[in-house]
């Protein structure tokens, strides 16, 4: 059978663009689902590597009607790309053994895309020379890859998010397999029928799928959560989600709740109030992170505030921070200050990079839950914020739990000292949190008198929810250290050496 090459070359380019695009929308939703982005991606794009071998492997068992075959191939995965981000979201509303179908998902899906090329080589080797015909084979499916990390990144997730991107991919398989069968119809003798009748079931599959995708999606979204889940959205950086219970909301990012309105105070006045009234000025302050707001409207409760800039990566969660109704009600409105200047931008570039000089510097970012997080709260990081804060500055970060994660608490303060700060660590109960701390870091005032200081600082001149004299004594007071179950010795947290990534994850979650 001698069929032209550039209908097979179209459909391998067109496979090497879905192929693509199916591993990082199973990588997306393991980092979702299980966290961990970074280990997650690493292993389904090598779960997928390793699948499709065993694919190509299994291909040389395929001796008879090749292209009909490659065509049911292509019908297949139609399905389970399309399907992939349902399948798992309606799992996870009744089972908790996600991982066990994301990374069979992957082996399926690595299996079938390992088919492809070795079947299209073998089409096409009567046409060209074995040397052409590799080549050029795998050229088109290395192109289409391109094409299909681009459109993944700009277009698919940011917009399409993972409700319809997986239903786009896999409507490229199903075109590819139509349009194989209708230009190469004449060169089918067998399995006419059965083409015909798959291609049927997988169009209205896919048509009823896009229909009752959003649905489905929101139910499984719904069962995760214990409150009505009232917004969605998916950034190109995180999923997005408000819910709401009674006359209260909670914001979580990526499945983590980030606030709850029953005490987000309880959080957010410990994070500002005290190196506000540590700090002789306020002119020029600096947020890494705080995309919800509520640090900037603590700060606008003080007059002599001239600038703040915020810098988030996310200008999904800055956008809504402006406009939707909840969090604009939450934070005051503070983004719509014309004393605040928002910067979309990774926060470890924005301070390498900036020219300015701030008196205070407040980091307000997720958990350092992941390795690119985790370079966030490295001496690195905290140099060069050291380099961009007055003499007479003051810095803050959120540190993680100092009982739920001890030794990740103990290491933000050993790796801040360890970038010249002199610091004092705080906590604070939150009632939805469970303990939470911070690390303040000082230029000038070495540990016991920005402890002293601390101590005396007056703060009933500022409108305040929770936040009191009291209160500053409590949160600077630790019991003795019975959490730590490991007592060696603390390393800092470097970009090279990611010790408070590994040090957060073997914290005492399993009490939270």
């Amino acid at each position: 059978m001698k069929i032209s090459p550039n209908i097979l070359k179209i459909a391998i380019f067109i496979t090497g663009v879905s192929g693509i695009v199916a591993e990082y929308i199973l990588s997306t939703l393991a980092s979702y689902f299980l966290g961990d982005s970074i280990l997650q991606w690493t292993l389904i794009v090598s779960v997928m590597l390793f699948s499709m071998g065993l694919g190509a492997r299994i291909s040389k068992h395929i001796n008879k009607d090749l292209l009909p075959k490659f065509i049911f191939i292509e019908f297949i995965l139609s399905i389970f790309v399309s399907f992939s981000s349902l399948f798992v979201y309606l799992i996870a509303a009744y089972s908790n053994y996600l991982g066990i179908l994301i990374y069979t998902l992957s082996i399926m899906v690595g299996l079938l895309i390992g088919m492809e090329i070795p079947i299209v080589i073998r089409l096409n080797d009567k046409f060209e020379d074995l040397k052409v015909n590799i080549s050029s084979v795998l050229e088109k499916d290395y192109y289409g890859s391109l094409v299909g990390g681009v459109f993944f990144a700009f277009v698919g997730l940011p917009f399409l998010g993972l409700t319809y991107t997986p239903f786009v991919l896999g409507s490229l398989n199903f075109v590819v397999a139509v349009l194989l069968f209708i230009v190469l119809y004449k060169h089918i003798s067998r399995f006419r029928t059965l083409i015909i009748s798959s291609a049927v079931f997988v169009s209205v599959a896919i048509m009823l799928g896009v229909i009752y995708a959003k649905p489905i999606i929101l139910y499984g979204e719904q069962k995760k959560y214990k409150e009505k889940v009232i917004l969605t959205e998916q950034s190109k950086y995180q999923r997005i989600v408000i819910t709401q219970w009674e006359n209260e909301f909670f914001l979580f990012i990526n499945g983590n709740k980030q606030l709850s309105t029953i005490d987000e105070a309880m959080y957010h006045e410990p994070l500002v109030h005290p190196i506000m009234h540590l700090a002789k000025e306020h002119k020029s302050i600096l947020i890494l992170g705080g995309g919800d707001g509520c640090a900037v409207r603590e700060i606008l409760k003080y007059d002599d505030v001239d600038k703040i800039t915020l810098v988030d990566l996310d200008p999904e969660m800055t956008r809504l921070a402006k406009t939707d109704p909840v969090l604009l009600d939450i934070n005051k409105r503070s983004f719509l200050s014309d004393k605040l200047t928002i910067k979309n931008e990774d926060g470890f570039n924005f301070i390498e990079n900036t020219n300015q000089y701030y008196d205070l510097i407040i980091i307000d970012l997720p958990d350092p839950r992941s390795v690119e997080l985790s370079k966030l709260y490295s001496m690195e990081m905290y140099e060069l914020c050291r380099q961009k804060l007055k003499l007479n500055g003051f810095i803050i970060t959120q540190a993680g739990s100092p009982y739920y994660a001890p030794r990740s608490f103990k290491t933000i303060d050993y790796t801040m000292s360890a970038a010249g700060f002199n610091t004092l660590k705080i906590h604070n109960q939150i009632l939805t949190f469970g303990e939470w701390g911070w690390v303040i870091g000082s230029k000038q005032l070495n540990n016991e008198n920005l402890k002293k200081a601390f101590l005396n600082l007056n703060v009933e001149d500022v409108d305040t929810k929770w936040l009191n004299n009291e209160s500053l004594h409590l949160m600077a007071s630790f019991g003795k250290d019975i959490f730590d179950k490991n007592k060696d010795s603390l390393e800092v947290n470097k970009i090279s050496n990611p010790a408070l990534y590994r040090t957060y994850l073997n914290g005492n979650w399993d009490y939270y």
